[in-house]
């Protein structure tokens, strides 16, 4: 008896303690709970204006290759001219104006899924959408294998675009060029590409004599090829009959110009595509980590 009311006083008299202890631990999880919460709402707001962040550089980008592309479909006063009025037995599937066309519909096509996948992405993160989320990161692999298809063909193609540009200069001026057809997008093509990179034919003016049209007249080099002052007009009326290194760039052909123009310009779309790859690699991780996060948070 006495045992029984020993033991019942003890057991009593630990009970505040015990009470005090579940409080405590309750309390204590508590607040590792408002912690974790603390973490995962600055790891989260870090990623998701990350997202905006990377999302409006796509946007610019997007833009540029949009715009590359239509350009490529709609010019007809450069080189894009010049093909597509080369015969076609001197042009292969590189150069060829079905060719490039493609590869303009391929470039809007590129650029406007982009424009269309950064917004969806930019508005993903902002509301915090898991949906939009997941599809943005599912869309965004499979631009960025298009981009490396595309990438992986023009570092394949370019080396022979290049031994192909000569032949595509070489038809139209022989050709094509005649100073009777003042509206010939030829004319306008070679004028413009012989004025903007100071050349003259394709390895120098004595191209112009293999033009049987040409040759009927008296001028040996056509005004594009003089040199200008000021007022855009030739420095040397006698440019055309009597051109010199002087007077004209008679001696520098369009060819190696180009050539020179077309590298610089691929080197440019290289390095473009790379940074544009490596950022939307790094979009896709943050694109399902945030949907993750997003997903364990609502659960």
């Amino acid at each position: 008896m006495d045992r029984t009311v020993s033991r019942i006083g003890a057991d009593a008299e630990d009970a505040p303690y015990l009470a005090y202890s579940a409080s405590d631990f309750r309390r204590n999880a508590k607040i590792d709970n408002s912690a974790n919460s603390m973490v995962y709402d600055c790891g989260s707001c870090v990623v998701k204006y990350a997202l905006c962040g990377f999302n409006f550089v796509i946007f610019i980008l997007s833009t540029l290759i949009l715009g590359i592309g239509i350009w490529l479909l709609l010019d007809t006063n450069s080189l894009i001219g010049l093909i597509r009025a080369a015969p076609s037995s001197v042009l292969e599937t590189s150069t060829s104006p079905a060719f490039v066309q493609t590869t303009s519909y391929v470039m809007i096509a590129i650029g406007a899924c982009m424009f269309f996948v950064s917004f969806l992405g930019y508005c993903g993160a902002l509301r915090e959408s898991r949906c939009m989320l997941t599809l943005y990161g599912i869309l965004l692999i499979a631009i960025l294998i298009a981009e490396i298809t595309v990438l992986v063909t023009g570092i394949i193609m370019k080396s022979k675009i290049e031994s192909e540009l000569k032949n595509v200069l070489r038809a139209t001026l022989e050709y094509n060029y005649n100073s009777t057809e003042i509206e010939n997008p030829v004319i306008l093509a070679w004028d413009e590409i012989q004025k903007a990179q100071n050349c003259c034919g394709v390895d120098n003016g004595a191209d112009y004599q293999k033009n049987l049209a040409w040759k009927e007249q008296t001028y040996i080099i056509p005004e594009s090829c003089c040199a200008k002052g000021l007022d855009d007009r030739p420095l040397d009326p006698n440019c055309t009959t009597t051109p010199t290194k002087s007077n004209s760039f008679y001696e520098t052909g369009c060819y190696d110009k180009l050539k020179e123009l077309i590298q610089k310009n691929f080197d440019a779309f290289i390095i473009t595509l790379v940074v544009l790859g490596l950022i939307e690699l790094i979009e896709i991780l943050f694109a399902f980590c945030l949907a993750k996060s997003i997903n364990k948070y609502e659960k």
